[in-house]
């Protein structure tokens, strides 16, 4: 199989994902919206809970954990990261899709560290009724007093008493923590605030109904509450969890956070492709329905323009993204650093580019509640900051550029003497 082609079973994969979105997805988009606006707003969608176990007969569940983390095949779909990559573009096509297929975030990352870095006990506890889609969990890093682009920065303290760990800390952006079957979060903070730089920082699991955590309030995106999903500010007061909870050991919460981002951030840079490729569909239905000036805008220059430009810059950043896919595959997260770091910048930034000139081509429609638009628009441009801004990213490419041009001419001054 070539680095591009799918294997028969991803194609068969690919055919059956596609199906169901015409049948279930796409057709209740309107009654998506219509379910979350009835009632509580924070409580499960049963819309969703209707489709996952069609999804679940039809073999569309759990497909994202990669051989590299599921070495006994126990945890999912034994697909690479560059297989089911191609099946992110399509679920994120409609960004409440990958819950129905159990392959949404922050749920996937956590099940990922669970598999990889959990005990059986943690599995036992956490990480099978994840996989059933009974319960839902969350990633607590963020913190509002610090710049926590760089993870250093965080004052969240984890520390010893006894046979239990005491947790205390501030966080935000908590994604996913208003859902009431949000039943645990992965929380970073340091253990040890005087050891080395990358050492300090732990991961531990906390129940989200552990005496001293409370929800302070959610937070909006550009005035969306993602409900029932959302983002929370939470706050952590002497919340005790027994020493059982700590994942790996004490200081090696950057480890696992390397393990973890690598394929997260693939996940959300094909999600954005499927949106940004859903945005020129409707830019280019749109183009054929509207006159301006005598003419419709399919036929205006500079509606073409716009047309091709995107159609250009969807297809470079999939291949950049298959591209750093195929070396997390290959030779590694650690490796391909530069190939995620660059995605990183390119998938959200495409995919804003591309909803904006859709936006422009609807007009006053493109920011209202009658397309998908404005709310594709909110998460691309927030993936801009959730996944590290873009000078984070920008820096790491640069490093990789300057070792990997060291190499080069270190070999060439070695081959002149």
């Amino acid at each position: 199989m070539t680095m591009f082609e799918a294997s028969p079973r991803v194609r068969e994969l690919q055919q059956r994902l596609t199906r169901f979105m015409d049948a279930h997805i796409y057709p209740n988009e309107a009654e998506f919206l219509a379910q979350v606006k009835t009632g509580n707003r924070w409580e499960q969608v049963q819309l969703i809970e209707d489709l996952k176990p069609l999804a679940q007969r039809e073999g569309l569940w759990n497909l994202f954990s990669p051989p590299r983390t599921d070495t006994e095949g126990q945890f999912g779909a034994g697909l690479t990261n560059l297989e089911y990559a191609t099946l992110c573009e399509i679920m994120g096509r409609v960004w409440w899709a990958p819950e129905v297929f159990n392959c949404n975030a922050p749920d996937t990352g956590n099940m990922e560290v669970l598999a990889r870095y959990g005990t059986r006990e943690q599995q036992e506890q956490w990480l099978k009724p994840l996989l059933a889609g009974e319960i839902r969990s969350s990633f607590t890093m963020t913190e509002p007093e610090v710049a926590s682009s760089d993870a250093t920065n965080i004052r969240a303290q984890i520390v010893r008493d006894g046979d239990s760990y005491v947790i205390n800390g501030h966080k935000w952006w908590t994604s996913g923590a208003g859902d009431p079957r949000c039943k645990v979060t992965i929380f970073m903070g340091k253990s040890d605030p005087h050891g080395p730089k990358h050492l300090q920082q732990s991961m531990i699991l906390v129940p989200m109904d552990a005496p001293g955590v409370t929800i302070e309030r959610m937070l909006t995106v550009f005035g969306y509450d993602d409900a029932p999903h959302g983002h929370a500010e939470v706050s952590f007061r002497d919340v005790r969890v027994p020493a059982s909870a700590m994942l790996l050991g004490e200081g090696r919460g950057f480890e696992i956070a390397q393990g973890r981002l690598g394929p997260g951030r693939i996940h959300h840079c094909m999600r954005l492709i499927g949106q940004a490729e859903r945005a020129l569909e409707l830019m280019v239905g749109r183009s054929e329905q509207r006159v301006a000036f005598g003419k419709k805008l399919s036929e205006q220059g500079t509606v073409r323009e716009m047309i091709a430009r995107s159609r250009i810059e969807i297809d470079q950043a999939r291949l950049l993204t298959l591209h750093a896919a195929h070396m997390m595959d290959t030779v590694g997260n650690k490796a391909a650093r530069g190939q995620i770091a660059a995605i990183k910048v390119v998938a959200p930034n495409v995919a804003l580019q591309v909803i904006d000139r859709a936006i422009q081509v609807f007009g006053g429609a493109g920011v209202s509640q009658d397309t998908p638009l404005a709310n594709m628009y909110a998460q691309a441009r927030t993936l801009r900051l959730a996944d590290g801004p873009d000078a984070v990213h920008l820096e790491t490419v640069a490093k990789e550029e300057y070792r990997a041009q060291s190499s080069t001419h270190l070999k060439e001054a070695v081959s002149a003497d």
